[in-house]
């Protein structure tokens, strides 16, 4: 946790919440230790849903489904996900969650590695939401970038490792300091590029929300 678990509680005390199904999966989640996003995340995926409107959607890690059925039941009306989950058990969970919940036409789920598929994919994205392997965003972020249209949202989350990413590599385990270091890197890179704007948020485990500038500041 990353910022005071009181005011976290707090905060998550005054969240609606979501629908029934959702709040189903959740819980299966939790038993079988399967990782979704955080509540502090989800509340913060409603509200960008509702501003950016979003039509087209790419998420990069499915899991079991959770947040692409979040994004299909508060996205808009004609909204569409594109997943991509390379983990050969979770894929028949999500496809079965996708059908339970009455998205299974909204979202498309595509199998493999993402470093292989985001090279073949073409067109552009309104809304990418990054959630899988975090060593591996810094090696997805040249195709993400190609594919993120102009005013387009990218979300990237679980970027602070449980406040990890704040400390000394010699700190940080020595089974995690590839991910330390290439998060760095990746940190760095979405805020000194000169086509996007990125804001750091303490939300969860840290978000980073990066908009792709419609033109290049001169």
């Amino acid at each position: 946790m990353i910022i005071d678990e009181r005011m976290v509680a707090f905060i998550q005390s005054l969240d609606k919440g979501n629908t029934p199904f959702l709040t189903e999966l959740e819980e299966e989640a939790i038993r079988t230790d399967v990782p979704i996003i955080r509540p502090a995340m989800q509340s913060l995926m409603r509200f960008l849903l509702k501003l950016h409107k979003p039509a087209r959607i790419l998420e990069v890690g499915t899991a079991i489904g959770f947040s692409a059925i979040l994004m299909a039941e508060y996205g808009s009306k004609d909204c569409h996900i594109t997943t991509i989950e390379k983990y050969e058990k979770r894929i028949p969970l999500a496809r079965a969650n996708f059908k339970a919940s009455g998205h299974e036409d909204k979202i498309t789920l595509l199998e493999g590695d993402a470093a292989d598929i985001l090279k073949e994919l073409t067109g552009t994205y309104d809304m990418i939401f990054m959630d899988a392997a975090k060593a591996q965003y810094i090696h997805f972020m040249p195709d993400v970038m190609r594919l993120l249209a102009p005013g387009g949202l990218l979300i990237s989350d679980n970027v602070m490792q449980d406040g990890e990413i704040i400390e000394s590599r010699f700190v940080v385990n020595r089974r995690n300091r590839t991910i330390h270091a290439r998060m760095r890197e990746y940190l760095f890179a979405l805020t000194h590029d000169n086509t996007l704007e990125t804001v750091v948020l303490p939300v969860g485990d840290g978000v980073t929300l990066s908009v792709k500038k419609e033109e290049i500041d001169g």
